[in-house]
C-alpha cells in the first residue's frame, strides 16, 4: 500500500471557459468538482494504475464532507482526522481555458498542535503496511515548518521510504530528517535555494539532506540528482502539448513512488515519471491521465546521463523502458 498524506486538502472546483479576461464577467462552459489536495491527486493517479492506497487527511465542515463522498465515490480508502467544530476544509478554484489554468487556492483551516498529533497516529498505525509514504502539498495554518520532518521521521522508524512534495520551509525544514525523495518543481527548485542553474540547487538539496532529488522543468522534463547518477529526462520537443498542467507534478509523484515499491532503476522510473505526467496534462482534472499517452508517450522519452562535462540536455537516443503497468 502507498500512503498519502495531505495535511491541506481542498474541494477542487474547476470552470471552463473559451477564454479568461481580467475585469470583466464570464459565462462559465461547465463545472467539476471533485476531492483536491495534492496528496489526493497523486492518490487518485496511483489508484487509476491499480495500485492500493489509502489518503490521510484533515476533514471538517461541509466542504470536508463533500471531499469524502468524492473519494469513497472514487474508491479510494480515506483516513479522515475531525477539526474542530466550525472548521472547514478549503475550496480551491481552477479556471481552465484555451491557453492556462488560473488557480485561486484558499488558505485552509488552522490546524491545532492536538489535530496534527491525530494526524501523526493515523499515519503511524498505517505505517507497518505501508511500501512508501508520499507528503504532499502546503502546510496549513497553524503547522510549525518542521512538521514533514516528523512524519518522515515517522516513516524512517518503520523502514518505509518518503516522497516529499512541499515548497518553502516546508521543504527546506524536512531535509534534515533525510526524505527518501524530493520532487521541487523550477521555482521551488531557486526558492529553497536561492541558485539559478537547476543541477546545481538540486546537488544542494542532497547536500543538505535528501537521499535523490527529482525536479520538474515543465516543458524540459525532469532533473534527477540521486546516489546512483544524474540524468535529465525529457519528451521530445515535437511531442510536448499544452494542457492543463494542473496535476501533472502529481502525477509524476505517483510515478516515483511506484518506482520505490517495485525498485526501478532510476532511468526507467523517470521516464515513467515524464510520460505520466505529460499524459496528466492531456487530461482536464487533476488526478487523472490520459492512458493512451502514457503508454505512447514512454517509449520516446530522452534519458541522458549528467556529468560534469555536460550540464545542459543535448539530443539523445530515446531511453529504452518498459510498458506501463496497469
Amino acid at each position: 500500500m502507498i500512503v498519502t498524506v495531505t495535511p491541506n486538502p481542498a474541494l477542487d472546483i474547476t470552470y471552463d471557459l473559451p477564454a479568461l479576461h481580467p475585469y470583466t464577467s464570464h459565462r462559465v462552459a461547465a463545472v467539476h468538482e471533485q476531492a483536491g489536495g495534492k496528496g489526493v491527486n497523486v492518490a487518485r493517479v496511483l489508484h487509476a494504475l491499480g495500485h492500493r492506497t489509502s489518503v490521510v487527511l484533515p476533514l471538517g465542515g461541509p466542504t470536508g464532507a463533500a471531499v469524502r463522498a468524492d473519494l469513497d465515490r472514487a474508491g479510494i480508502a480515506c483516513l479522515g482526522i475531525p477539526l474542530a467544530a466550525g472548521a472547514s476544509t478549503r475550496r480551491t478554484v481552477a479556471v481552465v481555458d484555451a491557453v492556462d489554468a488560473t488557480m485561486l487556492n484558499e488558505p485552509g483551516p488552522e490546524l491545532s498542535a492536538e489535530h496534527w498529533t491525530a494526524l501523526c497516529a493515523g499515519v503511524r498505525s498505517l505505517l507497518p503496511s505501508a511500501r512508501v509514504l508520499v507528503l504532499s502539498g502546503s502546510l496549513p495554518p497553524g503547522l510549525p515548518p518542521g512538521a514533514y520532518a516528523d512524519l518522515v521521521r515517522l516513516a524512517h522508524d518503520q523502514g518505509v521510504p518518503v516522497v516529499l512534495d512541499a515548497d518553502g520551509p516546508a521543504l527546506t525544514e524536512a531535509l534534515e530528517a533525510g526524505p527518501t525523495v524530493v520532487k521541487p518543481n523550477a521555482v521551488e527548485l531557486r526558492r529553497a535555494t536561492g541558485i539559478a542553474d537547476p543541477l546545481d540547487a538540486a546537488r544542494a538539496l542532497a547536500r543538505a539532506g535528501a537521499r535523490t532529488v527529482v525536479a520538474s522543468l515543465g516543458a524540459d522534463g525532469l532533473l534527477a540528482v540521486t546516489p546512483d547518477g544524474s540524468w535529465r529526462a525529457r519528451l521530445p520537443a515535437e511531442v510536448v502539448v499544452r494542457g492543463n498542467p494542473t496535476g501533472a507534478g502529481d502525477a509524476a509523484v505517483a510515478a516515483l513512488a511506484v518506482a520505490l515499491v517495485e525498485r526501478t532503476p532510476w532511468p526507467q522510473a523517470l521516464a515513467h515519471a515524464v510520460a505520466l505526467s505529460a499524459a496528466a496534462v492531456r487530461a482536464p482534472y487533476a488526478g487523472r491521465f490520459d492512458r493512451q499517452a502514457y503508454r505512447s508517450h514512454l517509449p520516446v522519452v530522452r534519458i541522458i546521463p549528467v556529468t560534469p562535462s555536460s550540464r545542459s540536455a543535448p539530443s539523445a537516443s530515446p531511453s529504452p523502458a518498459s510498458a506501463p503497468s496497469g
